[in-house]
């Protein structure tokens, strides 16, 4: 038994003002053959996977380059077809084999290419020819096309969020498809559209137990994955939007999972809108946070989420507590390199004038011009993510009377209380935090937290979609349109 494992991925928000080149990869996460960490990134999981299945079992295992860059706009040509050759020049270079394993996000959008992971992988097709297994994780935040179904055997998205089962997935797919290569299974895959954006959060209902019914349907009746592509609503691309996909056993089993793929799919349709969370306005979500007891009420400021694509840097919900100086608050983490150097470079304890925040964009909201104290600072700021440690760069936590904010120069988003923990804030003496995050740190908040809550600071993530102009999707499609499914 001979395997390939690579992985190549990034979240493309298409009204991003943020673009990506080849060194975003590389400055975030760049491993070339057989350097992968043994702990996994979000969307490199199949390659922990592989290579401990391959341990364990003994087959040949070839790893190729596993990268990532931290979700932004568009990536550009060059950068996309040079890492995708490399990819590829190392799957042709690996030949004969028996499976291919990819770890892919499933929203990458390139100049030119709207469909990265379909390009990828037809690719790949032609190279490893009909008789190699090839299976691919994707993020659940996807779009699913008609090229990623025609050239995989087996695909399988992240069935959380926030994502706590990336490695889980991945496991899944090593093992189904492993299975494949042997002739012990024949997956087939069927999906269903639901011509709608309809994505959802496992960290309340109903989507709680949506996917706890589904993984309680896998490896029974010939089902052997099921999966939901929730779509990413800030790419205008054709397949935006939701979609389930059923992977089977076998071509007798293609219509069972048809129609399965097409109940699970209705029934997303049919939730009412209050299935999603509430989003409060900023000075609505101090009063809220006032008027409930314990602490700290934790909110997440979803729309300014770097992992939407977006800088990470407003300065809306900054003002906002700065308006209530009695209130002990803290926010972050904000994107704002210069600022974080000019606290570096000023030391713990120093006062100092700052403008920090409200820079990338309109949207971002004003910069914000105060007399600050740099309270703690960091060389390197990691945190874990699940299994996965992240880096938010050099750091600076700033104090303003009660407010305490963490300046980061990585991108990326806040998941997890050492984001502030490691600069010295007490959380537990904080009435309100603010994350900047969608919904990934709710595992790693909840167990701290007296309750958590959701923010619209307007922007400049696109949450309202029926505000956007899409001029590539598919029509008709919900909320833009009346769905055709019902």
């Amino acid at each position: 038994m001979r395997a390939f494992v690579a992985s190549l991925a990034t979240e493309t928000n298409t009204f991003s003002p943020l673009y990506v080149d080849r060194s975003a990869f590389e400055d975030a996460f760049y491993c070339p053959p057989g350097t992968h960490p043994e702990t996994p990134m979000l969307c490199s999981a199949p390659m922990v996977a592989a290579r401990r299945r391959a341990r364990a079992e003994g087959f040949t295992l070839v790893e190729g380059t596993a990268t990532w860059a931290e979700p932004a706009g568009l990536v550009s040509r060059e950068a996309y077809e040079s890492l995708r050759d490399e990819i590829l020049d190392q799957l042709r270079a690996a030949l004969p084999l028996d499976v291919a394993l990819f770890g892919l996000h499933g929203a990458m959008v390139a100049r030119d290419y709207d469909d990265c992971e379909g390009d990828l992988l037809t690719r790949a097709r032609a190279i490893v020819g009909p008789d190699c297994v090839i299976g691919a994780e994707f993020d659940m935040h996807c779009h699913l096309t008609d090229a990623r179904v025609a050239a995989a055997d087996i695909l399988i998205a992240f069935k959380e969020f926030p994502h706590t089962d990336f490695l889980a997935r991945a496991e899944e797919l090593v093992t189904l498809c492993l299975a494949a290569a042997r002739g012990e299974i024949d997956p087939v895959m069927a999906v269903f559209d639901t011509r709608a954006m309809s994505g959802f959060m496992t960290s309340r209902e109903p989507g709680r137990s949506f996917v706890d019914r589904m993984r309680a349907m896998e490896g029974k009746d010939g089902i052997l994955s099921i999966s939901v592509a929730h779509g990413f609503q800030a790419a205008d691309v054709y397949d935006v939007g939701t979609k389930v996909f059923v992977v089977a056993d076998g071509a007798a089993n293609r219509a069972k999972a048809a129609a399965l793929a097409e109940t699970l799919g209705r029934e997303i349709l049919a939730w009412p809108a209050s299935a999603g969370p509430v989003h409060h306005k900023p000075h609505d979500a101090i009063r809220l946070a006032l008027g409930e007891s314990g602490q700290p009420i934790v909110f997440a400021d979803r729309w300014d989420n770097p992992g939407g694509g977006v800088a990470g840097d407003s300065s809306v919900m900054v003002r906002a507590l700065l308006d209530h100086p009695d209130i002990p608050s803290a926010i972050g983490a904000l994107w704002d390199p210069g600022a974080v150097a000019l606290c570096r470079a000023a030391g713990v304890g120093a006062e100092i004038p700052l403008r920090f925040c409200g820079k990338a964009a309109p949207s971002s909201g004003a910069p914000i011009d105060a007399t600050v104290t740099v309270r703690g600072v960091s060389d390197d700021l990691v945190i874990p993510f699940e299994q996965s440690l992240v880096s938010l760069g050099p750091s600076a936590a700033i104090t303003i009377g009660n407010v305490d904010i963490v300046l980061a120069s990585g991108r990326s988003q806040t998941f997890s209380p050492p984001a502030f923990t490691k600069l010295g804030i007490d959380l537990g003496a904080k009435k309100v935090v603010v994350v900047k995050s969608s919904n990934h740190f709710y595992a790693a908040f909840a167990p701290i937290a007296a309750s958590i809550h959701y923010l619209d600071t307007g922007g400049p993530y696109p949450s309202d979609p029926t505000k956007v102009v899409y001029r590539k999707a598919r029509r008709p499609l919900s909320p833009l349109d009346p769905n055709p499914l019902l």
